[in-house]
C-alpha cells in the first residue's frame, strides 16, 4: 500500500500494525507515536535508531525502570520494589481523577484492574498453573473477547477503595512469589498463556509482568497530569 501526496493530518491508527512502514520526504512535525513494545524493536529517523535513545530517556524519567529486564532472581525482587514504589509515589496524585479518562484511555482506577488481569494471566495463569486464575474486578485487553476470552467473568466494582485493595493483594501476591523464586526456576518453562500450545521461559513471563506494570504507569502518569490540568 502506498500513500503519496496525502494529507494525513491529525490522523489517529489504533491497534494497528504499522511494521516496516516507510516514511519519506514527508513533514512529521508533532507526530507522537507509543509504542509499548518499542524496546524489543528499531524505529529510524532520518538514517538514526532512535529506541536507544527513547528508552534511556525513559529510564531517566522514572527511576527504577532499567531494571525491569533483570535476569536473576536477586535482581528482578529489585525491580519489582522499584515499580512498587513508582505506583505508591505517584498513586496519590489520582485521589479525585481515579475514575477520569483522557482520549478515550484507561481511567487510573481502570489501569489498577486492567493489572491485576495482567497479573493473574502471567503469574497466576501462566507460572503457578492456576486453572482460572482471573479476578472478577480485572479489565481485559481489547483483543479479549475478539480472541475468543470469557469476558462474563468480569464485572464493575462497588468502590475505587475496592480496587485498590484487590490491586494491593496482586501486587503482594508477584512480591511473595519473587521473594522465594530461584535463578534455577527462573529457567523452567510454561505454557504460554494465550497460546498454550507454546513454551514460555518463566523468566519472561515476570517480564511482561514488569513490562505492563512500566507501560502503564507512563501512561497514567500522562494522564493525570492533563486531567489535572483541564
Amino acid at each position: 500500500m502506498e500513500f503519496v501526496d496525502q494529507d494525513l493530518s491529525a490522523a489517529r491508527f489504533a491497534r494497528c500494525s504499522l511494521r516496516g512502514a516507510v516514511i519519506r520526504g514527508s513533514d512529521v512535525t508533532g507526530m507522537e507515536i507509543d509504542d509499548p513494545h518499542l524496546h524489543d524493536g528499531s524505529v529510524w529517523v532520518n538514517g538514526v535508531d532512535v529506541v536507544p535513545l527513547v528508552e534511556a530517556e525513559l529510564n531517566r524519567r522514572f527511576p527504577g525502570r532499567e531494571l525491569k529486564t533483570a535476569a536473576t532472581a536477586d535482581g528482578l525482587r529489585a525491580a519489582w520494589a522499584a515499580v512498587e514504589r513508582a505506583w505508591a509515589e505517584i498513586q496519590p496524585s489520582a485521589a479525585g481523577l481515579h475514575d477520569v479518562s483522557v482520549g478515550g484511555e484507561w481511567s487510573f482506577a481502570q489501569t489498577q484492574r486492567h493489572l491485576v488481569m495482567a497479573t493473574n494471566a502471567w503469574l497466576h495463569g501462566a507460572v503457578l498453573g492456576q486453572e482460572r486464575p482471573f479476578h472478577w474486578i480485572g479489565v481485559p485487553f481489547a483483543e479479549y473477547e475478539l480472541d475468543g476470552g470469557d469476558t462474563t467473568i468480569f464485572r464493575e466494582p462497588g468502590s475505587y477503595e475496592e480496587v485498590l485493595a484487590v490491586r494491593a493483594e496482586h501486587q503482594a501476591a508477584v512480591r511473595d512469589y519473587l521473594a522465594t523464586v530461584t535463578d534455577e526456576a527462573l529457567g523452567e518453562t510454561r505454557p504460554h498463556p494465550w497460546a498454550p500450545q507454546q513454551q514460555i521461559q518463566v523468566l519472561r513471563c515476570v517480564h511482561v509482568i514488569l513490562n505492563e506494570e512500566w507501560e502503564h504507569h507512563r501512561y497514567a502518569a500522562r494522564d493525570l497530569r492533563t486531567a489535572a490540568a483541564l
